[in-house]
């Protein structure tokens, strides 16, 4: 596909932005979009500034406004839609969860057909296999198992549909009569320098004495950094675009992780702060299964007291699930079929997060310094 064009929604999120700029460095990209409902002015700045000799447009606009949608797919071949809200607290409406990641997802799918684009990468998330009990034990899990969520939670159930959709529409008939091909990477918990979980959690900590209140000793994850979760969907889009490659992996998903050692989130999150100062909490937890059953009480007094009033209850079982699980895969299939191979190592990624959350502290000074002037 000589002269190749690429739209990336959510392009200004945390992984877009690094999507971009590997395809900045592609051959034969000639054009590429930009889409997300809001840029900040420095990140549009970063972009425009960027020296290339591929033509970068920014669209701002919403995933659920069909016109926008055809204006951007306009005459692209590739279509990578990492656009998502993601919720593990549940703080945000359901509804608003549900029209983004599904109803924008379909929106896309209907808009790349009428505009003839022949690519779409979906990113899609770990959380549409599971886990589903905080007692089952996955480790380098793998695709062939066909793991897949019970949670009702807004945001795992709409990225289990919308992952269902992108790989249903896969062999679509095109409105010039070409074929849509799809598949889907799901990717670990991404971590890295901006990440908006990591930035979250230290921020809490500092107000706290730097203590890291997120200790759950007992899970066990493979969080991959950023640029191996970006550099992944490169991949996919070369080998969707190579006539040999593209049978074999139309309507397929992959799980992503990389050599990130598998550890609590606990530990994870120890490891990256601990030169900054931060410490583990040290009091005690509540059991699980005790932790578990609260939070099904929260949910029963949230739902029985809705018509009368909105109690969003600090923790769920979804969540005490999600953080106190042994859930880990392996990133073979994409190895095999997308000749993916990490491109950073633990060691790299960790010190440019690590140098990251340094600036993220020193911020935090500053602020407090500003204030007690």
């Amino acid at each position: 596909m000589a002269g190749w064009s690429c739209l990336v929604t959510g392009a200004g999120g945390f992984l877009g932005q690094k999507i971009v700029r590997f395809l900045l460095e592609e051959k034969e990209l000639q054009e590429i979009r930009a889409l997300d409902k809001f840029f900040r002015p420095e990140l549009q700045e970063e972009f425009s500034n960027l020296k290339h000799k591929i033509k970068l447009t920014i669209l701002e606009g919403d995933i659920l406004d069909k016109q926008c949608l055809k204006k951007a797919c306009q005459g692209i071949s590739v279509v990578i839609h990492t656009a998502s809200v993601i919720d593990v607290v549940n703080s945000i409406q359901r509804e608003t969860i549900m029209n983004v990641n599904l109803k924008g997802t379909q929106l896309l799918l209907e808009a790349c057909t009428q505009a003839n684009v022949p690519i779409f990468i979906y990113t899609s998330s770990v959380e549409v296999a599971g886990p589903n009990s905080y007692r089952e034990i996955v480790q380098n899990g793998h695709e062939e198992e066909h793991r897949e969520t019970r949670w009702s939670s807004a945001y795992p159930y709409s990225k289990k549909l919308a992952e269902k959709a992108v790989l249903a529409a896969d062999g679509w008939t095109l409105q010039d009569g070409g074929t849509l091909y799809t598949c889907a990477l799901r990717p670990m918990y991404i971590y890295g320098e901006g990440s908006p979980f990591l930035y979250a959690q230290m921020t809490e900590a500092l107000k706290n004495n730097g203590i890291l209140v997120y200790n759950t000793k007992l899970s066990k994850a493979n969080p991959v950094y950023v640029g191996n979760a970006a550099w992944a969907h490169i991949l996919a889009s070369r080998a969707l675009r190579d006539p040999k490659k593209a049978p074999s992996i139309r309507g397929q998903f992959y799980y992503i992780s990389d050599n990130t050692p598998h550890q609590s989130y606990g530990e994870f999150n120890y490891t990256l702060g601990k030169e900054w100062g931060f410490s583990l909490d040290s009091s005690m937890s509540l059991p699980i299964s005790l932790q578990y059953w609260v939070a099904f009480l929260l949910e029963l007094v949230s739902f029985l007291i809705s018509p009368i009033y909105k109690y969003q209850p600090s923790f769920t079982r979804h969540l005490v699930t999600l953080s106190n699980s042994v859930f880990t895969f392996s990133y073979k299939k994409a190895q095999q079929d997308l000749g993916y191979e990490p491109l950073f190592s633990w060691e790299e990624a960790k010190q440019k997060t690590i140098q990251w959350i340094g600036s993220v502290v020193e911020q935090h000074k500053e602020t407090l310094k500003t204030k007690t002037h």
